[in-house]
């Protein structure tokens, strides 16, 4: 398949003119004309980088790419390896920030309510779609105990619960990465708990405070799932060879 008419394809599917961004989306960086081959994963470290060299793939597509606004534009010490290794091996990188969230069938939260067993009941937030994430139900009810247990039997990593262990959990809502923020749609809608990726000092109080549950599963462990559902369709789409590599990361 031709790189110009792969990246096409996929600028048009996630309709990346929608969404204002942290970054750019799309083909970051330019390679082979043709690609057979793709390693997708959450993040173009260079471990991941590596891996696609070993495994001669033509390009990488990830969710997390470069370039992030308010970084150094300079090109140097970790961003220039990193960019140095992909252009000395003609390897193209392609990613997808929110337009990846926010799929309605391979985002990033699509895919986690799937693994999870969540049913979506609605955006998380009604007046604007393009916000990723979701408001839903447990197909079971559950304590908060139980929760966390799911979890992490579903995600492999036990998450950081706030929220009394006992309380019963049935409506949930849930945005994948850093999105502790979106915690206060769950408390206006008067659902029961909130998932993301990560914790920061004030979601905690809001937890106690609102009584509105907060789990915390992992920023990497929670955007898993899309780049790895989205490569699966190019793969079937277009008989291209496709492999996910998971970069195992703590956070």
């Amino acid at each position: 398949m031709k790189l110009n008419e792969l990246v096409t394809y996929l600028n048009g599917q996630l309709q990346i003119g929608q969404f204002k961004d942290y970054c750019p989306n799309g083909l970051q960086v330019e390679g082979k004309s043709e690609v057979k081959r793709i390693v997708t994963g959450v993040t173009a470290c260079q471990s991941l980088i590596d891996v696609a060299i070993e495994k001669q793939a033509d390009a990488i597509l990830v969710h997390h790419g470069y370039f992030w606004k308010g970084e150094n534009e300079a090109i140097t010490g970790i961003k220039k390896q990193r960019i140095q290794s992909l252009l000395k091996h003609d390897i193209s990188l392609l990613a997808y920030h929110l337009p990846l969230d926010s799929h309605s069938d391979w985002g990033n939260n699509v895919q986690l309510a799937r693994v999870l067993d969540f049913d979506i009941s609605g955006p998380i937030d009604p007046s604007d779609e393009r916000v990723p994430g979701f408001i839903g139900r447990l197909k079971t009810p559950m304590t908060a105990l139980e929760l966390s247990q799911h979890i992490q039997l579903k995600l492999n990593r036990a998450p950081m619960h706030i929220g009394e262990e006992d309380d019963l959990v049935q409506t949930i809502a849930w945005c994948t990465g850093g999105a502790q923020s979106y915690m206060q749609y769950a408390i206006d809608a008067g659902i029961d708990a909130f998932l993301t990726g990560e914790i920061s000092e004030p979601s905690v109080h809001n937890a106690r405070e609102s009584g509105t549950h907060f789990y915390a599963a992992g920023h990497h462990a929670t955007e898993r799932y899309g780049a790895k559902a989205l490569g699966e369709h190019l793969a079937d789409e277009f008989s291209l060879e496709v492999e996910f590599v998971d970069i195992d990361n703590p956070v």
